[in-house]
């Protein structure tokens, strides 16, 4: 890993500052996509982690491309269109997939602007709290290219296809609270407030037990483009090993003896 991602460990909350904001954290380069893979392959591994939290350093979330870059046609804009297609795939589109599938449940804490791939960012998480300071823009078009990152796909899933095209056809700029309005984030919150906002939702969800959490938010995901029948086979499947767990048992005794749970991920 490089310096683009700084990765933060406190018991089972993992914090990833993308950390770049001498360029408002805007992703230009293959080592920038590979330090967010990079971290949440480690995530993945490491079955300590409960819940994680995406923010970006300085005054903004992320910036999206890096304009230097397209103007220059540097880093992963470099080459014919057979290159740059090639380059999307190993980069910003690798990044997406893995932010999109990490296995504990991701926060974006969003700080500042979230503009165009910034804003995907944003959505390849499982939820969304936004600053008072933030902003939020599927801005491709404003720059004269298309959602390369996935936003068409992701975008409509989280605001519904009318918004979402508004957003995608005119690049408007959204305040945190039209953003909230169009249910694009879950709250928002005086600056200052943000990361203790963040932490808080992210400490709810790490005294859960972590594999049960784990595997809802598979179905959650898997939910959004199977079928039913499908998904009810997957769920039966995920009840019955969940079912066998020594979380399970810790889960309904504590209940019954009216104490607080301690989960252990087995």
């Amino acid at each position: 890993m490089t310096d683009y991602v700084k990765y933060e460990q406190d018991g089972p909350i993992v914090t990833l500052t993308l950390n770049a904001p001498e360029k408002r954290n805007a992703i230009s380069t293959f080592a920038d996509c590979d330090d967010v893979v990079a971290a949440v392959h480690r995530i993945n591994r490491d079955r300590s982690v409960r819940a994680v939290i995406l923010t970006g350093a300085g005054t903004a979330f992320c910036a999206g491309g890096d304009l230097k870059a397209m103007r220059d046609r540097k880093g992963i804009l470099e080459g014919s269109h057979a290159d740059v297609r090639e380059n999307y795939r190993r980069g910003v589109q690798a990044m997406a997939n893995a932010l999109y599938d990490c296995d504990a449940p991701t926060i974006a804490a969003v700080n500042g602007p979230a503009i165009g791939l910034g804003l995907d960012v944003a959505c390849m998480c499982d939820i969304r709290i936004a600053s008072d300071k933030a902003s939020f823009a599927e801005s491709f078009v404003k720059v004269g290219i298309v959602p390369g990152d996935g936003g068409a796909w992701l975008l409509p899933r989280v605001v519904g296809m009318s918004v979402a095209a508004e957003m995608s056809f005119t690049g408007d700029l959204l305040s945190p609270q039209e953003a909230k309005e169009v249910r694009l984030v879950s709250k928002v919150v005086p600056h200052e407030e943000l990361m203790a906002a963040a932490g808080a939702l992210a400490a709810r969800i790490a005294a859960n037990p972590p594999e049960m959490v784990r595997m809802t938010k598979k179905l959650l995901r898997e939910g959004q483009h199977t079928r039913l029948s499908t998904l009810l086979e997957m769920s039966a499947a995920f009840q019955a090993l969940a079912h066998t767990t020594e979380d399970h048992k810790e889960a309904v005794n504590a209940m019954l003896e009216k104490r607080k749970p301690t989960f252990t991920g087995r």
